[in-house]
């Protein structure tokens, strides 16, 4: 039964049981055309996002209507509830009785028995409709704001004592927000103001990013970037405006010789062979295989033939000529993530206390060993995607006390002054930018 919703719980339940992500899984369906009609389309991309966004108040919820533990609850049955609720309590166009008809139809074809519970949960929350009582956010802050905001209660407690009770909260708040479809300019084939017209032409509503003199943000979408002729012929490539500002960072000249570790499907890669106008040598290096090939691809597509790829791990020695020195390496540091919440909601569910200890540990071993591959007065730009201390300015000032050597530079001139904190680092807060949140550090060693 290929439904929204049938296919929304098998997403759901691999992202849950397989740690499998969001977004490839529903890329998979829709180019796959399984749904024709692009009103289910939406439908199921707004089911997956929104169930996950929501899931901790969604299993608060759930909690008091049902008389069992919610995580006894046979997968696809909690998945069916999760997403039911969703849809009951954050939609407003679908009726209450077509919802709880749907979940129920689905219900029989994966596990017939739980027909009656689920029908029984949904009745009862329409009964008690929005009369959920959430803990007291005087009494219990941490709590308050861990079931309200729908985040892990660790992390919540965590934030509270960084950034104090209104600024976790307007975090909080901020991950739950649906995020913009932003784009970069290839301006090795194209200017923003083009691209804008071209858009427009294929019938996109597009307006200049905020921040990112290269981005712009999609406001309407008649149908997937991937599908427009702008895109086939390498004029845009998706990413957020707080990532394109990275490859600013690293300020890279016509001829100078970078090194991008950790380059994944290399967003970035390709913006720093922009801004070098396709005049040097970038080698991307990642340990994963199958992202460089979409990155290669990709970099085809851009007309980025500067870049050439290397599978390694960024740890440890590369398959690099020992007398060959970079000018300027970029580290896109694995890190936890916790910046990109609001594309990236099932990440806040699975992630742990000691995997940000474990990230703090690789990235401290990244940073040092990439140092071997600088030239003398070379720039070493380090950046992650998160928001904790200890994966951003910890990290660097371990190195810096190390390596006396090395000085921190400030951003350049041309980085809003609003996104450079006191100590000279670079940092993007989705609550206050509407971006992802970015963290960014440039080194002269």
């Amino acid at each position: 039964m290929n439904t929204p919703r049938s296919i929304a719980v098998d997403i759901l339940c691999r992202i849950e049981e397989k740690g499998a992500y969001a977004e490839p899984l529903l890329d998979e369906v829709l180019s796959d055309q399984i749904l024709s009609n692009a009103q289910d389309r939406r439908l199921l991309t707004q089911i997956v996002y929104g169930t996950l966004r929501m899931q901790g108040r969604l299993d608060w919820i759930i909690a008091r209507l049902y008389r069992g533990r919610v995580i006894d609850l046979d997968g696809n049955v909690r998945n069916i509830i999760r997403m039911s609720l969703y849809q009951l309590f954050f939609t407003h166009r679908i009726p209450q009785f077509a919802i709880v008809d749907e979940a129920v139809k689905v219900t029989k074809e994966l596990n017939a028995k739980a027909a009656g519970l689920v029908n029984a949960v949904l009745r009862n929350a329409i009964r008690k409709g929005w009369g959920i009582a959430y803990p007291d956010s005087k009494e219990s802050p941490a709590l308050y704001l861990s079931v309200y905001y729908s985040h892990p209660l660790w992390l919540v407690e965590k934030w509270l004592v960084l950034f104090g009770f209104e600024e976790t909260e307007a975090v909080c708040r901020a991950n739950l927000e649906i995020p913009p479809a932003a784009v970069r300019v290839n301006r090795l084939k194209t200017t923003p103001e083009e691209a804008i017209k071209d858009l427009r032409d294929e019938g996109f509503e597009v307006v200049p990013a905020a921040i990112s003199p290269d981005g712009l943000i999609l406001i309407k979408q008649p149908k997937s970037l991937r599908e427009a002729a702008i895109f086939r012929k390498g004029h845009v490539q998706m990413q957020d405006e707080a990532s394109q500002l990275i490859s600013h960072l690293v300020a890279p000249e016509a001829g100078e010789r970078i090194l991008d570790l950790c380059a994944g499907t290399g967003g970035k890669t390709s913006h720093l062979a922009e801004i070098m106008k396709n005049k040097g040598e970038i080698i991307a290096v990642d340990i994963n295989g199958r992202k460089l090939e979409r990155l290669q691809n990709n970099a085809k597509r851009l007309g980025a033939n500067v870049v050439r790829t290397l599978q390694g791990d960024a740890a440890g020695p590369l398959v690099i000529d020992p007398h060959v020195r970079f000018d300027k390496i970029l580290i896109d540091a694995p890190c936890s993530g916790l910046g990109t919440l609001r594309r990236n909601p099932e990440i806040k569910w699975r992630i742990m206390p000691q995997a940000i200890k474990k990230s703090a540990a690789l990235q401290t071993h990244l940073i040092k060993n990439a140092a071997r591959y600088l030239k003398d007065g070379g720039i070493l730009i380090y950046s992650t995607c998160t928001n904790l201390p200890e994966e951003n300015e910890d990290i660097i000032t371990d190195f810096m006390e190390n390596n006396r050597v090395c000085q921190q530079l400030r951003p350049p001139e041309t980085t809003p002054p609003d996104l450079v904190s006191e100590r000279g680092f670079f940092r993007t807060k989705t609550h206050l930018c509407g971006a992802d949140g970015f963290f960014g550090a440039i080194l002269s060693c």
